[in-house]
């Protein structure tokens, strides 16, 4: 077959391109820089690794010995629920011009009960199923069940508590196991800024879980979160469902209990609270008793001093508690303590602010003649006083279901009838009347605003003169009802909606 001459000189053309392509290609390929091959390195030198190994280690023994005896505290509340009445987006007729009349009988929604159901963390105390946790874990609740790491779960009720501190301790009920693993209490008063410490707690649910951190600060008050405060500050993540769990050092002692954290998003921001363990452990031998908390009482109002405050009362800095009120025949009254006396120590101890020295009083046995130096018109002077007693609170109990709930006790409200002693604690003229001395968060009452120390003199444009008349107006009934309440020297009207 004969080849034109074209065809030979286009088949050399083509393989002369494919040679110098494939020169090029060779070296281009040769000269272009080939990537190194990675090697895994050997595991660092033991040297460097050791003391954060070692830590790791402690870490992973602390938690262990401390977890057996974390339980989650579940809680229950039949809660009533008032449907909005349905309205057709359609217009008024509509059910009329489709379905007939019959369809649209206006009627009122009925009320139905729903359960709440709430979560935290508890600690075993003793071999004999005492739970110490916080109050408001189990608060106005209607069931509260605890439930050991192993899944095991009993019932349990509310042997003592002190709302004022957020304190509960909680008793197992049933066939628990006799060989309870248990906490064991350190001392709060040895810590410093910067300790290790490690929480334990069920955050959103999540049970055994286990956070580290150090602790932030000691002594906070002016908080706000309780009446007492002197919480341990711990950036050891916090979040809702630990409230109840330990704090423990790196002995495995449990120095704080969580109760609370400073978040602007609903959980932790890196800023938790503890109650100290100490603190709770002058309360123990009452509580599991089953008896109420005694304080101290002055009989006084007061705020912390401000750099102009300071400067108005010609004081050397800004410690000390600034007297704002004296109450008639108090303790304060008769010791000679006068509004604009700044406290400076009491007892012995040094007061740094308002929140410190309430927390002294309160922890001073009723009784106690103490020493108070206060400085009045730029000098020291001291004063001896003796310490009144403060009305004690009463604790709600969960109630069986199916049992009537004490009507107070569902609108949230520890209350008593008005007595000569509490009137002069309150420094209060009138003679009749019902003191209300706790007020649960979250409730009914706390959503009114009422506080602890308001007197009901009204309900319902009824005089109110015990606790008696007050729950014999809550018995009959309605949506709303209407108190007038003395606090301090005015008077306010306030409105409860029941439902």
């Amino acid at each position: 077959m004969r080849v034109s001459k074209e065809l030979q000189l286009a088949g050399l053309s083509i393989g002369i391109g494919i040679f110098i392509a494939a020169g090029l290609f060779i070296t281009i390929g040769a000269n272009y820089p080939q990537p190194a091959i990675i090697r895994a390195p050997g595991p660092l030198p033991s040297s460097i690794t050791e003391p954060a190994e070692k830590l790791g280690r402690a870490f992973a023994a602390v938690a262990n010995y401390v977890k057996p005896a974390v339980v989650s505290v579940y809680s229950e509340k039949m809660v009533r629920m008032h449907p909005p009445e349905f309205q057709s987006p359609f217009g008024d007729d509509f059910f009329n011009r489709f379905f007939g009349q019959q369809f649209r009988q206006p009627g009122t929604p009925r009320d139905y009960m729903v359960p709440r159901q709430g979560m935290g963390t508890g600690m075993i105390l003793d071999k004999q199923g005492h739970i110490l946790t916080n109050y408001h874990v189990v608060a106005d609740v209607d069931k509260i069940k605890v439930q050991l790491p192993d899944k095991r779960a009993y019932e349990a009720k509310i042997i003592g508590a002190d709302r004022k501190t957020d304190v509960a301790v909680l008793e197992m009920k049933g066939d628990f196991p006799d060989n309870l693993p248990v906490v064991h209490l350190g001392d709060s008063d040895t810590l410093e800024d910067g300790n290790l410490v490690m929480a334990i707690g069920a955050p959103f649910g999540l049970t055994q879980t286990v956070t580290t951190g150090i602790i932030s600060a000691t002594g906070r008050s002016n908080v706000g979160i309780a009446d007492y405060e002197d919480f341990l500050q711990t950036d050891a993540p916090i979040n809702p469902g630990n409230s109840g769990g330990p704090l423990i050092n790196m002995r495995g002692e449990v120095i704080g209990m969580n109760s609370a954290i400073e978040t602007s998003v609903g959980q932790s921001a890196g800023v938790g609270f503890a109650i100290p363990v100490n603190m709770i452990r002058a309360m123990l031998p009452t509580l599991m008793k089953g008896e109420q908390i005694t304080r101290g009482v002055l009989g006084i109002s007061i705020q912390d001093v401000t750099k102009d405050l300071a400067e108005q009362f010609k004081l050397p800095n800004q410690n000390g508690a600034l007297v704002a009120q004296v109450s008639k025949n108090s303790p304060a009254e008769k010791a000679g303590l006068k509004p604009g006396d700044v406290i400076v120590r009491f007892n012995g101890k040094d007061v740094g602010n308002g929140g410190q020295l309430r927390n002294y009083v309160a922890g001073t046995a009723p009784g106690t003649s103490v020493k108070i130096v206060v400085i009045r018109n730029g000098r020291e002077e001291t004063l001896r006083a003796t310490i009144g007693k403060m009305a004690a609170e009463p604790v709600a109990q969960p109630q069986p279901p199916g049992m009537q709930r004490d009507q107070l006790s569902t609108l949230g409200i520890a209350a008593e009838t008005l007595d000569a002693e509490l009137a002069r604690q309150l420094g209060t003229s009138e003679r009749k009347g019902v003191v209300i001395t706790g007020v649960a968060p979250g409730s009914i009452a706390d959503a009114a605003n009422l506080q602890p120390g308001d007197l009901i003199v009204e309900a319902d444009h009824k005089p109110v003169a015990s606790v008696e008349d007050l729950q014999t107006i809550l018995n009959r009934g309605g949506s709303q009802l209407l108190l007038l309440i003395k606090r301090g020297e005015g008077s306010v009207f306030l409105v409860l909606k029941l439902r």
